[in-house]
């Protein structure tokens, strides 16, 4: 009994939000029904060649103050450090850690897979042929200006006005992750508002807009083509999933516009995702041409600030000038250099250089880490 009281404490710990609210959303490990990838027989096995670092295992011995829990850097094929001291939660649930809105960057990836499966044309299609959107301000969009965070949504939703990711204007206690995405869109001010200019917006609504049109191009082969990203091309060893936004006390529906960037994968498979993401770039298969054109039409941020969130913590997306396809791009002093950052709330992130074939995997349980000396220290490295 001390024990389940114990996992519920701490589970209300290590979802509850601190810093970076604007990230936060109702994440829980059973409250939703999933889209499931379960592990491949022939998962990728790592080679290893450790070393002990000093600043990382600092920051993971003083975790109670950092909240990093684990730190993955790979490298020259291997994993080179690999420190970790998991809560009991996440232990508890095989290890699954949330994604947070890394998320958005999988749902990006899984697209660039439906393009090269032939069932979305291009970046540049129009949203003009589903329904789910018609009236609103995504009504005959390009999936690129999604892609980018530049639909003109900023007057109902998102960051440059809102401080806040996934809430709606007028209406602050819906929170766009857990509600399906038709019903959002039923909404009068989707309804009612018209687009804006075209500017930097982050947000989750566009996120969970191409993820829910990427369900409905690919229809009844969705699971098919998850598979094939992470199943068969990642071959991660264990189960990962997106959320549903359909809460677990109602009947699970198979079929449908369910999606939520929302997505869950142990330390290694995340680092097994990120091997795929750098192998499909420097191979120049076609998911790679794909991650190569969103890097190339990639916007300027016009952030007024790059000085940290309001604590003076830093992570990739703070540290970066621009954006692209659902990526952060052009990390400040080496913006000459093509790395790839996806980050989430509580500071978890993932970057990969491609060019020194260098990944490092972060997570943690609020972003109180030194980022800059454990992970831009080591992507300056030579």
């Amino acid at each position: 009994m001390k024990k389940i009281v114990l996992i519920f404490i701490l589970s209300i710990l290590i979802l509850s939000p601190t810093y970076a609210k604007h990230q936060y959303e109702e994440y829980s490990f059973s409250a939703f029904w999933n889209y499931i990838v379960t592990g491949s027989d022939n998962y990728y096995q790592f080679q290893s060649d450790l070393i002990q670092d000093k600043d990382v295992i600092k920051e993971i011995k003083n975790k109670k103050k950092t909240r990093l829990v684990s730190y993955l850097l790979f490298e020259d094929g291997k994993i080179k450090i690999d420190e970790h001291d998991l809560p009991s939660i996440i232990q508890a649930h095989n290890g699954l850690l949330p994604s947070h809105s890394m998320g958005k960057s999988l749902v990006s990836y899984v697209t660039g897979y439906a393009i090269c499966e032939g069932y979305i044309d291009n970046v540049d299609v129009k949203l003009d042929d589903w329904s789910t959107i018609r009236g609103t301000l995504y009504e005959g969009q390009k999936l690129i200006d999604l892609l980018n965070m530049r639909a003109g949504d900023q007057k109902i939703i998102g960051e440059k006005k809102f401080n806040t990711d996934n809430k709606i204007k007028d209406n602050r206690d819906l929170n766009v992750n857990v509600y399906p995405i038709k019903d959002i869109m039923k909404l009068d001010i989707l309804q009612t508002t018209k687009k804006s200019k075209p500017v930097y917006n982050y947000n989750a609504l566009a996120t969970n807009t191409i993820m829910n049109y990427t369900i409905f191009k690919v229809g009844d082969d969705y699971q098919k083509l998850l598979n094939k990203v992470f199943k068969e091309d990642a071959r991660i060893k264990n189960s990962v999933f997106f959320h549903k936004t359909i809460r677990s006390r109602y009947k699970n529906q198979a079929k449908g516009e369910y999606g939520r960037y929302s997505f869950y994968a142990d330390r290694y498979d995340y680092l097994r995702i990120a091997k795929s993401i750098m192998d499909h770039w420097n191979n120049d298969t076609c998911v790679g041409k794909y991650l190569k054109t969103v890097y190339d039409r990639r916007i300027n941020k016009n952030k007024k600030s790059y000085d940290g969130d309001r604590s003076g913590q830093f992570d990739v997306a703070m540290y970066t000038k621009k954006y692209g396809g659902q990526f952060h791009f052009n990390i400040i002093g080496l913006s000459k250099k093509k790395i790839l950052g996806m980050s989430g709330f509580g500071g978890q992130n993932i970057i990969i250089d491609f060019e020194k074939e260098r990944i490092i995997v972060v997570n943690s349980r609020d972003r109180h880490y030194n980022w800059k000396k454990i992970v831009l220290k080591k992507l300056k490295q030579k």
